[in-house]
């Protein structure tokens, strides 16, 4: 009898293992299924005065969640749990890569000052606000029980911004430098955000003395450059390959979109593995593709990447959406929590108010900053209007902001500690209102401060092609060197953005293109 009893605990164990697929499979179809609902519905809004694709995402996953948790009694809330590797894995590298593929390289780099000085300047001036502010404002509210360093990572997690929905209204024709600003301080956001909240992980608070804040800075300036240098390296390395062994000579359409596809998650993986910042590192890398690459490959594999990269990052950030919008009623979280009702409104309040000074307290200041810098040089300044759009396309905060709370407190995406419960509920409330409320009402907004009818003339920017053979000189030119290094040192200094980047045009043209490829 002992001996048969085997063969049953086996057959009883498969059945469970198979039952426990049955139920994963069950769980990813209902998850497309809804995936695919939230695309018509978007597709059907899309031209609604009030929302957007990802606003209706969130509200989709809201209903979802609702439904799930009546069906379930209370139990469950959602078809997936939420689990950080994947969206640091899966779903973040395409949607970067993608805006660094896509990104108008040009506004991008004309306008990169201004952009690094709100990316990364002013991460740090609405970390320390937000920061030092919810150490000083908890308590007064009876909420305690946070170390100093989780203090310094509630900095990090709403010092990242969420400028999606700012950037589904703006017209990127109309307003080309005030798009660029907003789409490029979005993803030097995240990646500063990301690469500080890795530093504070790393930080021995017990150890910390006078030159801890420069440890820190230097910290994220080596995560910073070299992240950097080894995503234009493999962007690089990928498009000499192409150029190389000329895949199109054999039609091999497909070779040349898996190998690049494959570089791009590569660049991500070698910098993750290297503890660098794997969104500077894709981002960059998808730059140098889309300058180099790009132009190395057939008419097909052009057209087929665009819409791949682009169709990659819109499902990945949908599904992000979704699940946000399901997980706000998670139940396990809420009954996780013991703070009370009237603390919790105080954290939501208290949250709400330094993302709104944070934001401001860089956001003008760094402005007026720009201007003075551009005061003497051919830049456009950034009008109030325009300070006014930017300071309210960083107020939303999104997926980075969820991902960093689930991995500074909780583990695999539950967590039984009250404090920290209540730390990654109010991250979901903060999300679901900036998102929501902040979201409905930027269209409004953009439409009364930025009339379509009206052509701000300051948004222009002045042709580089027409100024180039002034900034360089002719070859033959009869002056001394002594005296071209001067002419160019004042042309530097009159007009340094179209001068660095007369000066590059040369040296692309005649060193990079005719290795790495590119437009002729």
């Amino acid at each position: 009898m002992a001996l048969d009893l085997f063969p049953l605990a086996g057959m009883v164990f498969d059945d469970n293992a198979a039952a426990a697929d049955r139920g994963r499979v069950v769980s990813v179809s209902m998850f497309v299924a809804v995936l695919c609902l939230c695309m018509v519905v978007g597709h059907l809004l899309e031209e609604s005065r009030w929302t957007n694709e990802s606003i209706t995402s969130i509200v989709i996953g809201c209903i979802v969640g609702t439904i799930i948790l009546v069906a379930s009694k209370g139990k469950n809330s959602h078809i997936v749990r939420f689990d950080q590797e994947l969206f640091f894995m899966y779903l973040l590298p395409p949607i970067i890569f993608n805006a660094g593929f896509q990104v108008k390289k040009k506004q991008f780099f004309h306008n990169f000052l201004t952009i690094l000085l709100f990316g990364v300047v002013g991460i740090f001036i609405s970390f320390v606000i937000i920061s030092a502010g919810s150490w000083k404002l908890f308590p007064k509210i009876g909420f305690t029980g946070l170390s100093i360093q989780e203090y310094l990572a509630l900095g990090a997690i709403f010092s990242s911004t969420d400028t999606v929905c700012t950037l589904q209204v703006l017209h990127q024709d109309e307003t080309p430098r005030l798009y660029s600003l907003v789409f490029g301080e979005g993803v030097v956001n995240d990646a500063t955000s990301i690469v500080l909240f890795n530093t504070i992980q790393k930080l021995d608070v017990s150890k910390l003395e006078g030159w801890a804040v420069l440890h820190v800075f230097g910290d994220f300036l080596y995560l910073f450059f070299t992240s950097t240098i080894l995503g234009i390296a493999i962007g690089l390395l990928t498009s000499y390959a192409l150029r190389a062994l000329y895949f199109g000579s054999r039609h091999s359409t497909d070779r040349e979109i898996a190998l690049m596809v494959l570089m791009a998650y590569l660049s991500y993986m070698m910098a993750e593995l290297s503890q660098l910042s794997g969104i500077l590192t894709v981002f960059f890398c998808g730059i140098v593709m889309s300058h180099y690459a790009w132009h190395n490959v057939t008419e097909n594999s052009r057209i087929t990447t665009r819409h791949i990269f682009a169709t990659m990052s819109f499902i990945a950030e949908t599904f992000i959406f979704l699940y946000v919008g399901m997980d706000a009623l998670d139940i396990e979280k809420w009954k996780a929590m013991k703070t009370s009702l009237k603390t919790c409104f105080g954290i939501y309040g208290v949250i709400i108010f330094l993302v709104l000074l944070g934001r401001a307290a860089f956001v003008f200041p760094l402005s007026i900053l720009s201007n003075y810098i551009s005061s003497h040089s051919e830049t456009s300044l950034i009008t109030l209007r325009h300070q006014v759009v930017i300071w309210w396309a960083g107020l939303m905060r999104g997926a980075v902001s969820i991902a960093l709370a689930f991995s500074q407190f909780a583990h695999s995406g539950v967590t039984w500690d009250p404090v920290y419960a209540t730390m990654i509920t109010s991250t979901m409330v903060v999300v679901l209102f900036s998102t929501l409320v902040f979201g409905f009402l930027t269209k409004p907004l953009i439409n009364v401060v930025l009339p379509h009818h009206v052509h701000h003339g300051s948004d222009q920017q002045p042709k580089t092609d027409d100024i180039t053979l002034s900034l360089i000189p002719p070859e033959d030119s009869a002056e001394s060197g002594l005296q071209q290094a001067r002419r160019s040192l004042s042309r530097l200094l009159a007009r340094p953005v179209h001068t660095i980047h007369a000066y590059w045009r040369k040296f692309d043209d005649k060193y990079m293109r005719p290795v790495f490829g590119g437009p002729t």
